[in-house]
């Protein structure tokens, strides 16, 4: 069994980035293979004809609440992470040790009430608002940055990637944040097509790992869709001997989850709570640009699975040569070196 220690390492302060690049594709990009150092904006220059580059199009909601228990007057944050059905939410809720089941909280225009008990800060809320809730959220929520990040976005897009349609997320597929119209144009010129994937970012994605051993971290689900065109770019680009190439891990886990003999993918929709670690088999995903990860987070784990050992030695280097690291951080492109 694999500790999490195995999958620690330092991170400086001063390495995490607060804020994102300008332009966008204006990060740099390490290539692993020959240690080489690129601008996001070439990225075209280390793939070949023939190549499927698969983006995760998900939007970031604006999902954090600030609002007071209409009891007591105290304050409430909830960080909305999934629409369970239209009448029901999933939240983590602050602070959980005041809340109950049945506790009302006034989040100005939306009004909310606890169906369950917080477990672990999580808890069932339903919401409700004068008109749509999904514009009443998007009106008087914010978009939530990650903690690390102090820095005050001044546009609040540039937390949104350029696929970004349907809002779902939490959390931003920050590995899509480098692209622009320009990188999308560099990529269909050299022959290279994109297609993309839907998996709304929550608590799976983000939640550190809290145990010992990797083995017993337990991964929440969440939920993702997959076209039919998208299964057929799959297929089409298996048949022509070119590769998959996934930006982010969010993306390598749909893909994974809907994985099929010969590397092909199924279409559908669903939840996947897909935890890849040091000896899962990849079937889907050849290459993959992905940002650099927190220390002890499923996120490196899943990177050390797909690339093998190699992965510290790609992340000290990013360090040593001053990359910017997490989610407005540069990136990275890796091939498959683990378990196939």
């Amino acid at each position: 069994m694999a500790a999490v220690t195995d999958f620690d390492y330092h991170l400086p302060a001063s390495a995490i980035a607060q804020t994102p690049a300008s332009p966008r594709d204006a990060s740099r990009l390490l290539d692993t293979r020959d240690g080489s150092d690129h601008r996001f904006g070439e990225l075209a220059s280390l793939l070949v004809p023939g190549d499927l580059v698969v983006v995760n199009q998900t939007r970031v909601r604006a999902a954090r609440l600030h609002g007071v228990k209409r009891e007591t007057g105290g304050a409430v944050e909830a960080l909305l992470l999934r629409r369970i059905d239209p009448d029901r939410w999933e939240a983590l809720v602050r602070p959980a040790r005041r809340l109950r089941a049945g506790s009302l909280v006034d989040f100005g225009a939306i009004q909310a009430c606890l169906l369950s008990d917080p477990v672990d800060g999580i808890a069932t809320l339903s919401l409700e608002a004068a008109g749509d809730i999904e514009e009443a959220v998007e009106r008087h929520g914010e978009v939530p940055l990650p903690p690390y990040i102090d820095a005050v976005l001044d546009d609040p897009g540039r937390y949104q990637t350029i696929f970004a349609t349907r809002p779902g997320s939490a959390a931003a597929p920050t590995a899509g944040l480098h692209f622009t119209p320009g990188v999308v144009d560099s990529l269909v010129d050299a022959g290279i097509e994109m297609a993309a994937v839907d998996l709304e970012v929550g608590l799976a994605t983000f939640r550190p790992i809290a145990t010992e051993s990797i083995e017993d971290h337990v991964m929440h689900s969440e939920v993702f869709e997959v076209l039919e065109a998208t299964a057929a770019a799959v297929a089409s680009c298996r048949g022509r001997g070119g590769r998959v190439i996934a930006v982010g891990t969010t993306t390598v886990r749909v893909l994974e989850t809907q994985k099929e003999p010969g590397g092909l993918i199924r279409p559908g929709r669903g939840e996947t709570s897909l935890y890849l670690r040091p000896g899962s088999r990849f079937g889907v995903v050849d290459g993959l640009v992905t940002n650099f990860h927190l220390p002890r987070s499923s996120l490196v784990v899943l990177i050390a699975a797909f690339m093998g050992p190699g992965w510290r030695e790609a992340y000290h280097s990013a360090l040593s040569r001053g990359y910017r690291f997490l989610s407005f951080g540069d990136a990275m492109y890796c091939e498959r070196g683990g378990v196939t």
